[in-house]
């Protein structure tokens, strides 16, 4: 068996992620206690008992994602299931490098908490909107974006989720002339998302800018299970420079496609959603129906997985 752990990204947040686990497992609300005491924030507050509308805002929703799907993990790991291979959605694959061991614990944390704050700040004053186009080409996508910006308008590909399905981002007005052509060229699903931030794109240069400094704080060590980066679907290697491609990652698309065409060319038979939702499950659904993908996100779903791999 080869298994890849996936962790999600921003917009799998829900209040009540994740109690259940923290009620029953020590080690869980362990990694709530750790966190919390670092960062002084109650993340576990903030998850269980919080409005979501708070839980929503991106400094807050990056951190209590990460912290809920490191919970998962740590009791996944003490039941002796681990990774060959792991990836993440945007904010996900710090949740991988700190499985990896490329970050450590903290600096993840501290990471993720000056991220999330950047991404919610640092965006001009604007309107924008983001809308899931289904069941189009990425090439018939991106060329539309292509014809709207040669015209100064703002709109472009922000992720790749898989092969039939890119989310595009940009300026409000930009972006419904993207709609309406893709319409008009025969597209018959999109969907309007509910983040309206310009996330992975240029406009959030002076995020991207201020999250270089605090990268530059941080020290990464060696990685011990592959890691599929988010800019180019690749796995991270030695020669790579992390804190380069951590701050583009934030100005850049999402390649999520590109990592599940890798996950299967490394063989995996088994896929493991840890966190909040059910998108990455999804996703690779979407790519391979036969593929065997369990999701972890509550206690239900993590008992049949300790179930399976007894």
């Amino acid at each position: 068996m080869k298994i890849a752990f996936m962790f999600p990204g921003q917009g799998s947040q829900t209040i009540g992620m994740g109690k259940d686990i923290y009620e029953k497992y020590n080690e869980a609300k362990e990694i709530y206690n750790k966190a919390s005491e670092i960062l002084n924030i109650d993340i576990a507050k903030l998850c269980f008992e919080g409005e979501q509308e708070e839980l929503n805002k991106t400094k807050n929703a990056q951190i209590a994602i990460l912290v809920t799907s490191l919970a998962i993990l740590e009791v996944l790991k003490n039941n002796g299931i681990n990774a060959d291979i792991c990836t993440g959605l945007s904010l996900g694959e710090y949740t991988a490098l700190v499985y990896s061991g490329y970050l450590s614990f903290e600096e993840g944390l501290k990471l993720i908490q000056k991220r999330g704050h950047y991404m919610q700040t640092c965006i001009p004053k604007e309107e924008y909107k983001m809308a899931a186009v289904i069941g189009t080409e990425s090439s018939v996508i991106e060329e539309i974006c292509k014809i709207l910006n040669e015209k100064g308008k703002f709109v472009v590909p922000a992720n790749y989720n898989y092969s039939g399905q890119t989310v595009i981002s940009g300026n409000k007005e930009a972006v419904e002339e993207a709609i309406e052509l893709l319409k008009n060229q025969g597209t018959r699903k999109i969907v309007e998302l509910k983040t309206s931030g310009p996330f992975h794109t240029s406009k959030l240069i002076e995020a991207k800018q201020l999250f270089e400094k605090e990268l530059e704080k941080v020290t990464f060590n060696e990685g011990k299970i592959p890691v599929i980066k988010n800019i180019d679907g690749n796995i991270y290697t030695n020669k790579d420079n992390l804190k380069e491609i951590l701050a583009n990652h934030i100005i850049s698309p999402v390649r999520f496609d590109k990592a599940i065409k890798l996950m299967e060319e490394n063989n995996i038979d088994t896929y493991i959603e840890i966190g909040p939702g059910r998108a990455l499950s999804g996703f690779v659904k979407k790519e391979n129906k036969e593929a065997n993908v369990i999701n972890v996100c509550d206690l239900e779903t993590l008992n049949k997985a300790l179930e399976y791999f007894k």
